[in-house]
């Protein structure tokens, strides 16, 4: 009967790809029709060769992603068994081309290779998911190399003029220093993706276009790519404002953390109630990240989880 072994060593990092009380490891299991057991810090897995091959392979990733972010979610070996089973086509970490030469941005987890394809796929997609996970980054990547690629012609990035818990008070100088400070995270992503000046003249020639929410009535938005970021603090009115806007031949990408709403407890978020009214209508994507997906300091993903306990 063939076998395969996997050299892990870590115990900790064993008992992070088993899953708690071994959920991930039967889950495997019974899937694949494979046995499985661990001794001496190795994985042993044994059964039919295509089925070894799948569990290997599988076990492979999950030690990759246990190694990388310290733990593995239910979600990612879900996706792992789908792909594994054929149920779902296999997710494609392709680059995404921007303007900045360098390092090609490629996806780095599943759940961001299917936001990526999500994107590409359909003209409008809704992502939640925690702080540090791709949301922004990955959507303004995205919009750059439509821009690039002359698939539309500029990119709008949106932000609902919401603070987080805390009144700043009345803000000095004209419009775009006002709005600075709520659009900053977009701008940032972008100093990334592009120089200084090509950013500072596509700015100027109005082609990268930084407005808050409520400046986006009465317009209509033709070929364009069109980012609305933080949206869980958007009103369901807003949100439906927002949504409207959508002209010929232009893409919008919505994303927020659903847990991190800081409307009045009374006010329902524009971003809950579109993911549940949009869900099944042709043309329009929902994707969830999660923690697995999160790329910032690796305490960030424990943070966010020790806030879900």
């Amino acid at each position: 009967m063939p076998r395969s072994t996997i050299a892990v060593v870590d115990s900790k990092r064993l008992g992070a790809i088993f899953g708690p009380r071994d959920a991930h490891l039967r889950r495997i299991r019974d899937a694949l029709g494979v046995g499985v057991t661990a001794r001496d810090g190795s994985i042993h897995i044994d059964g039919d060769e295509p089925a070894v091959r799948l569990a290997t392979e599988i076990f492979e990733e999950l030690d990759r992603i246990a190694r990388d972010h310290g733990g593995v979610e239910s979600d990612q070996v879900t996706r792992l068994l789908a792909v594994a089973t054929g149920a779902e086509p296999p997710l494609r970490h392709e680059p995404i081309e921007v303007q900045k030469p360098g390092r090609p941005l490629v996806p780095r987890s599943a759940g961001q290779a299917e936001y990526v394809q999500a994107i590409r796929d359909n003209d409008i997609v809704l992502c939640t998911g925690p702080a540090g996970c791709g949301k922004t980054f990955l959507a303004v990547a995205m919009a750059v190399a439509a821009l690039r690629m002359e698939q539309v012609r500029k990119i709008v990035l949106v932000r609902p003029a919401v603070e987080a818990g805390e009144s700043l008070g009345y803000l000095p100088g004209d419009l775009q220093a006002k709005i600075n400070p709520y659009l900053r995270p977009l701008m940032d992503a972008l100093r990334e993706m592009m120089d200084y000046e090509h950013l500072k003249r596509l700015t100027e020639q109005d082609i990268v276009e930084m407005i808050p929410l409520a400046y986006m009535r009465g317009r209509t938005l033709n070929n364009a790519f069109i980012i609305l970021d933080e949206a869980q603090n958007t009103t369901v009115s807003q949100m439906k404002m927002f949504l409207t806007r959508l002209g010929m031949g232009s893409k919008m990408v919505i994303s927020g953390d659903t847990t991190q709403i800081d409307l009045p407890a009374e006010r329902t978020s524009g971003l809950v109630d579109a993911v549940s009214r949009l869900r099944g209508i042709p043309g329009c994507g929902e994707v969830r990240l999660g923690g697995a997906d999160i790329m910032r300091h690796r305490l960030v993903q424990q943070i966010v989880e020790a806030y879900d306990r």
